[in-house]
């Protein structure tokens, strides 16, 4: 039956028909993963409009996937980066829930702890394996939702699960029922959808979902895992690798809302930003990461990024705190132990830090000519410069006026051509003509001040 749809304001059908396609043999997509070679890209050329919600979120997983590639975070690191996410995220939920384990007595306590806090957001959720005894754990700890595994690629259907696609479909669909009926909101993982048959397999489970959300008057919701990072979002690729047919498709043919999707990334071909950003665009509502990237092999997409690529969209900051990314960071580094790696945007070390003589000029005339934003005031990080042979008199000067106590906070500023900056500029000269490479530390750079500006005032 053809229906008139009003957005689009032309005849669709009411219902797509899409059936279980129950193959004997796994289809494993060979053309495009070949396994012996870089998989392939195919192109189709079939482009789908593009379909932004009307609103768009962040979810977590910090401490259920970052945590599986991360040393293991004890009760009170789980409590602090808790309230750190609270506040990026904002009253307004722009950072909509996280989830934990609940298999460990750690687990348990972290999850009561953060409880206690009595936050509306982040929303704290759970994940289980599609076991009907997990459930137990769930419904003990009080928690509304849950992340349910349903793998549904023919990888994981027939080589891990040594099933049949009917099987665990049926399999999948019964623990989703059970979640309902103990009044819970199932939210389905797809884990390797990027090479999932996704008219014979991904639709055909997703519409079902559909019935049983209908049936119980409670969401069910999809998570698109893109588990090795296969997905493009070029415009024109084939499924099952299309970021944006897999959110059109979702919501077209399945019914799904886009409140209900979630788009899961990983950046094994440096496309977990990226690919997160198309599925907004395409119609998903949520998207999943961590705090600066952890998780799985070359980790997840980013929150601090969504973040800053939500403002970029929408032009609003819709109360979130992007000064709680420098926190975030200062807390990995300085608590956590973890080095992160300097060239990483908006919490590396030279983030907004230069070595260039020129692009101290620059920055020392005027901060917006070589920095991204004004990042003093939106992430409480004032542009730096590394003192090397390379900073020059320019880079000098912005060291001294931005990072010494006798000249960053008050209106007294050197000139890159003042006396003592060009005997300190002289004296680094020498120093890197012998074995020196790194650059100044902060406590040589204050003695050089000190001994070469202060004494002559």
């Amino acid at each position: 039956m053809l229906v008139y749809n009003k957005e689009k304001k032309m005849l669709e059908p009411e219902e797509y028909k899409f059936e279980l396609q129950d193959v004997k043999e796994p289809n494993l997509l060979r053309e495009t993963f070949s396994y012996s070679d870089i998989p392939k890209i195919a192109f189709n050329n079939t482009v789908v409009p593009m379909n932004p919600p009307e609103h768009i979120w962040m979810t977590d997983t910090t401490f259920r996937d970052g945590q599986q590639a991360f040393p293991p975070f004890t009760v009170d690191q789980i409590s602090h980066l808790f309230d750190l996410m609270h506040r990026l995220g904002g009253p307004n939920g722009m950072i909509r829930q996280t989830e934990f384990f609940l298999y460990s007595d750690k687990d348990k306590e972290a999850v009561r702890k953060c409880q206690e806090k009595g936050y509306e957001f982040p929303q704290i959720t759970s994940w289980i394996r599609a076991n009907k005894n997990d459930f137990k754990l769930v419904k003990e700890m009080g928690i509304k939702e849950t992340g349910i595994l349903t793998s549904c690629s023919d990888y994981h259907i027939f080589l891990k699960l040594k099933k049949t696609r009917r099987e665990a479909l049926d399999m999948y669909l019964d623990i989703v029922r059970a979640a309902l009926e103990e009044g819970i909101v199932p939210r389905c993982h797809f884990e390797d959808i990027t090479r999932a048959d996704f008219y014979g397999f991904v639709i055909p489970f997703a519409k079902e979902l559909m019935k049983l959300s209908k049936q119980a008057k409670m969401p069910v919701k999809i998570r698109a895992c893109d588990t090795l990072g296969f997905g493009v979002a070029y415009p024109g690729v084939a499924l099952p690798r299309n970021v944006n047919g897999i959110m059109y498709g979702l919501n077209h043919h399945a019914g799904v809302p886009s409140e209900w999707l979630e788009w899961h990334g990983h950046n094994d071909f440096y496309r977990a930003l990226t690919n997160s950003t198309f599925a907004w665009l395409y119609g998903c509502s949520g998207i999943n990461g961590t705090l600066l990237g952890i998780g799985e092999r070359t980790g997840n997409t980013p929150i601090e990024a969504l973040a800053i690529e939500y403002v970029a969209f929408r032009g609003d900051h819709n109360g979130m705190d992007l000064s709680a990314i420098t926190e975030i960071a200062k807390y990995f580094k300085q608590e956590l132990k973890y080095d992160i790696p300097n060239m990483q945007p908006f919490v590396g070390a030279h983030f907004n830090s230069t070595r260039a003589g020129i692009h101290a000029d620059g920055l020392l005339k005027e901060q917006e000519i070589y920095n991204v934003f004004d990042t003093k005031a939106i992430l409480n990080r004032p542009p730096e410069v590394a003192i090397t042979d390379r900073a020059g008199l320019a880079g000098i000067a912005y060291w001294i006026n931005t990072q010494h106590p006798n000249f960053k906070d008050n209106d007294k500023k050197l000139d890159k051509n003042n006396p003592g900056v060009v005997k300190i500029k002289e004296y680094i000269d020498e120093l890197f003509k012998g074995d020196r490479r790194n650059p100044l530390t902060k406590e040589e750079l204050n003695s050089l001040v000190e001994k070469y500006i202060i004494k002559s005032l």
